[in-house]
């Protein structure tokens, strides 16, 4: 059984480990070079500073995805819009773990008055598409070869949601 809760400064090296593996096997993050613990523990203040939750699914005692939301743009203008992110370990995928993973951050950004929420998906991860369609989003925008990582060109589609 998986558990969702908040995530605790003990969990930031599984999250750490999830996510260099995102960032060396994927193109759901368009960084190249791994990120060490103290980048990570730096995340995790400044969305403990902006009271941006983050929540962790945990099955069996380990950290097997995580999920946050963030600021969309930093001009005083976006303040009531995020961004969201959902990411899971390469051995659970395909499990419905970032199912459970995204309602969290939909109640928090609506007991936050945020009035929407944004998803960066590279054009190609259909199951990320269909993950966030089925939480109500709506592609909004579909930018052409705006990304480059493993010697190609990257698509970005936007979808949001509208908070009620």
């Amino acid at each position: 059984m998986v558990e969702i809760r908040t995530a605790q400064d003990g969990d930031l090296p599984a999250m750490l480990d999830i996510y260099n593996d995102i960032i060396l096997t994927t193109t759901a993050v368009w960084h190249s070079d791994p990120h060490t613990l103290q980048m990570r523990q730096e995340w995790f203040n400044l969305k403990k500073e902006l009271g941006h939750p983050v929540f962790v699914a945990i099955e069996e005692g380990e950290v097997v995805g995580f999920s946050t939301i963030g600021p969309f743009r930093p001009w005083h203008g976006y303040r009531f819009t995020v961004e969201n992110s959902v990411y899971v370990a390469a051995s659970h995928r395909g499990k419905g773990i970032a199912k459970l993973l995204m309602p969290p951050l939909i109640n928090s950004a609506k007991e936050l008055n945020l009035h929407a929420i944004v998803a960066g998906i590279e054009a190609t991860n259909d199951a990320s598409i269909e993950l966030h369609k089925k939480f109500g989003f709506v592609e909004v925008a579909h930018f052409k070869e705006v990304g480059y990582k493993f010697d190609k060109w990257l698509d970005l589609k936007f979808l949001e949601l509208i908070l009620e």
